[in-house]
């Protein structure tokens, strides 16, 4: 009886002697492997990227925002001129209104053009209060933020995104150094830490000032008192729903309006972050399962061979049986040359989908992320396909009867 060893050594010998179908039966299961492994390293990558996006704006966020939306089909719509004002965030940042709230900054916003000497950069400019920096897990990695007193006195201080530093200022600190924005003169106190791309836009290219500097020197309205969001953060996620309910009653009253005609919509960070992986998740199991279809092709592909085989080497079955080889042992061969194959693809096909992972990133700006847990089940489905897929001709080999195989042209 042939041990384990010569059976696998017999197995890479039909393989080795059939190179070249070998490898076109590997390669099914090697783009199938390959193809799973991106895609679902691709969704992983773009789940973890938006998370990381939102997770950047504060994990206990509520961004309040003018105009109306859609609940539950009832209504929706946002209207165009801002609803919200300073009064608003004033009224939600008192503790004995709002227990749950931590932090209120209401925000105004707007793109112009900025001059530093001999430059100049187009970006957003920000109106806020120092609560901002609390608000939107944001420190500065030069310099400082402003604080109350600067922001109630109106002084015409800046902190800027890293991005705004480098495009004005080169790769020298701006600290002290004036920039004009809407013709008037402020000074850059701080350059803001890197966090990158947000669901908002490029977080490192801003510029943030005092909100009464803001709506004084940069605004384009005359109401000093309007501004275009208020972000609110609660004192735990544990809070944040409290804190949505206050916020929500508060700006009810404030606005005397009801539920049914709130001008204002009140987002929450975790819903959006549930919404969004939810979604990825559902992309990616369905692009998964088309990759998937090939490795499909590439068992159909694996059992097709070993159908192949079968019959070309019935007289070899013969001869082995008749020199006393069991049909236990020619079932072993043949599922162990099977297994090899669809092992080796795995193998080729992890392989390729390691270096997919470290080439598409740079090309599609996404990254894709490959998790053992992911490349060890590849193997072990690669595996399992192909003993799926020679079960059947190694069990027809096995039930050959010697004296038909030896007689057999």
């Amino acid at each position: 009886m042939m041990t384990w060893a010569e059976t696998l050594r017999t197995a890479w010998e039909a393989i080795r002697t059939r190179r070249m179908r070998s490898a076109l039966t590997m390669l099914g299961i090697l783009i199938g492997i390959a193809a799973v492994m991106l895609t679902v390293g691709l969704g992983q990558g773009a789940s973890e990227k938006v998370t990381e996006q939102i997770s950047a704006l504060g994990s206990n966020l509520l961004v309040v925002s003018p105009g109306s939306s859609t609940a539950g089909g009832v209504r929706g719509g946002r209207g165009t001129a801002t609803t919200l004002t300073v009064t608003d965030a004033t009224a939600l940042a008192n503790p004995a209104v709002a227990p749950d709230i931590a932090n209120v900054a209401p925000v105004s916003t707007s793109q112009q053009s900025v001059l530093a000497g001999s430059q100049s950069w187009t970006t957003s400019i920000v109106g806020t209060t120092p609560a901002w920096e609390q608000v939107r897990a944001r420190t500065t990695a030069d310099g400082r933020f402003f604080s109350q007193a600067e922001a109630d006195s109106g002084a015409q201080e800046a902190v800027i995104g890293s991005t705004t530093a480098s495009q004005l200022f080169g790769n020298r600190s701006p600290i002290g150094d004036a920039m004009t924005i809407n013709g008037q003169d402020f000074t850059v106190i701080g350059v803001l830490n890197t966090v990158g791309s947000g669901t908002t836009g490029d977080e490192d290219d801003q510029v943030v000032i005092p909100f009464q500097a803001y709506a004084l020197r940069v605004a384009t309205t005359a109401n000093t008192n309007q501004t275009s969001t208020i972000y609110v953060a609660a004192k735990s996620q544990d809070t944040l729903s409290a804190a949505y309910q206050e916020t929500n009653q508060t700006l009810l009253t404030t606005h005397a309006v009801t539920a049914d005609t709130a001008d204002f919509t009140i987002s929450s960070q975790q819903a959006l972050m549930t919404t969004v992986t939810s979604t990825t998740r559902i992309l990616t199991i369905l692009l998964g399962g088309v990759a998937g279809i090939s490795l499909l092709v590439g068992g159909i592909g694996v059992m097709n061979i070993m159908l192949v085989s079968v019959t070309e080497r019935i007289r070899e079955i013969g001869l082995r049986k008749a020199l006393g080889a069991t049909p236990g042992t020619v079932l072993r061969q043949f599922l162990v040359e099977a297994s090899v194959l669809g092992l080796l693809g795995g193998v080729l096909g992890l392989a390729l989908g390691i270096v997919g992972a470290l080439i598409l990133p740079s090309a599609l700006g996404q990254p894709v992320l490959i998790s053992p847990v992911a490349a060890a089940a590849a193997l072990l489905v690669s595996l399992a396909i192909g003993i799926t897929a020679g079960v059947y001709p190694a069990g027809r080999a096995a039930r050959l009867a010697p004296i038909d195989a030896l007689r057999s042209e």
